[in-house]
């Protein structure tokens, strides 16, 4: 089993909080990681239909048989199960009682929010960082591999095709969790909208182009949208407000949680066909905001990321706000450095009065090094 990098994380809230609960997307690793962690509690699924009915039908001879040092694995499908267990853990007045996993939703988060204030540490789990696989030597050696593979931890654990696995995915867990949100009328135009969105990774969000080309109304895409951000499809990435005196972009951008998905959907088939595909440059710009991201789920941290683009054109790919300091990157996929690689991140330091060291170019080479403009990082030390 790969150890994942938000393990001690877990271990500490379970420290000071009766309830933790792990989301993210399904395959994701939360099951393993929380057996991993806490060995010597009683596992449950309610994934099991006859466990699931007990907690339904007896939700206090529930309690009594799983009083204390549970993992409840997929609580979002009897999420009613927690009112009860909050009575039960104020009584009893200890940390670490119940451990949840769940894939987020519109009513697993409405119920933690209700029943669970306070007493609940949440974490997020995505499919495996590039950094997690390299410290467990199953990262691919080349970017397009990497891009192509994406993270779920199964394709790594059974050593399965991208090409077998995403389709299947996207068939089985993301048309059944839609299902479980909302009713759809029509799962194949879904399906088009979700490939319609690959299409449009990296740019900003057009929401009458999509209803236009898909054939919905903007309600509707808004709709859709919001599920494939619970169900951690897609995320939107907001613009940044600091206008510095110019008029800013008020539109967010649209990218997906993990690459190989998306190369799925957009109907790539080898790791090869990356390397003159018209995306690609917005892929790894994808894979690293999203290893950016990660590393402040898997640290327990919100992350705090928007992107700065004037009306002139003028645009930083990525603005962190982080212990107060801001951070700024640029994301280029060639593998040879360019001193116009600074260009937007310059420009953006004139205005904020940024200095060097708040400024990277994360690059498609391997070579790292410190400029007098700013750090220049390879992609894979991010």
């Amino acid at each position: 089993m790969i150890n994942r990098d938000i393990h001690s994380k877990v271990v500490e809230l379970s420290k000071k909080f009766p309830f933790v609960l792990i989301t993210g997307p399904r395959q994701s690793g939360k099951s393993t990681l929380v057996k991993m962690a806490f060995p010597d509690y009683t596992y449950i699924s309610f994934s099991d239909l006859d466990v699931r009915n007990f907690a339904k039908e007896d939700p206090r001879g529930f309690i009594k048989t799983y009083p204390v040092k549970v993992i409840i694995d997929e609580v979002q499908k009897e999420p009613t199960i927690l009112s009860y267990l909050q009575t039960h853990t104020d009584n009893a007045n200890k940390e670490g009682m119940y451990i949840l996993t769940g894939s987020q939703n519109i009513l697993l988060m409405s119920s933690v929010d209700e029943s669970l204030a306070g007493r609940v540490g949440i974490l997020n789990l995505l499919p495996f960082s590039n950094a997690e696989m390299r410290n467990a030597n199953i990262n691919k050696d080349n970017i397009n591999e990497q891009i192509f593979y994406g993270g779920y931890p199964r394709i790594y654990d059974k050593d399965i095709n991208p090409t077998d696995y995403y389709p299947n995915y996207i068939k089985t867990y993301v048309e059944r969790d839609i299902r479980n949100i909302k009713q759809i009328g029509d799962l194949s135009l879904f399906i088009k909208f979700i490939k319609l969105c690959a299409g449009r990774i990296g740019q900003l969000l057009n929401k009458a182009s999509l209803a236009n080309e898909c054939g919905i109304t903007e309600p509707t895409v808004q709709s859709w949208l919001s599920i494939l951000e619970q169900c951690y499809i897609v995320h939107l990435l907001k613009p940044d407000h600091k206008n510095f005196s110019k008029r800013l972009v008020k539109t967010p951008k649209l990218y997906f949680y993990d690459t190989g998905l998306l190369c799925s959907l957009l109907k790539i088939s080898s790791a090869s066909q990356l390397a003159t595909h018209y995306l690609r440059g917005e892929l790894f710009e994808n894979m690293i905001i999203n290893e950016l991201i990660k590393k402040e789920l898997n640290n327990g941290r919100n992350p705090d990321f928007t992107f700065w683009r004037d009306s002139n054109g003028n645009e930083v790919d990525l603005i962190q706000n982080k212990d107060n300091e801001i951070f700024a990157y640029e994301i280029k996929s060639g593998a040879t450095f360019n001193m116009n690689y600074f260009k937007g991140l310059s420009y953006w330091a004139n205005l904020s009065h940024a200095d060097a060291e708040h400024k990277t170019v994360i690059f498609g080479g391997g070579n790292s090094m410190k400029t007098t403009d700013g750090e220049l990082l390879s992609w894979d030390r991010v």
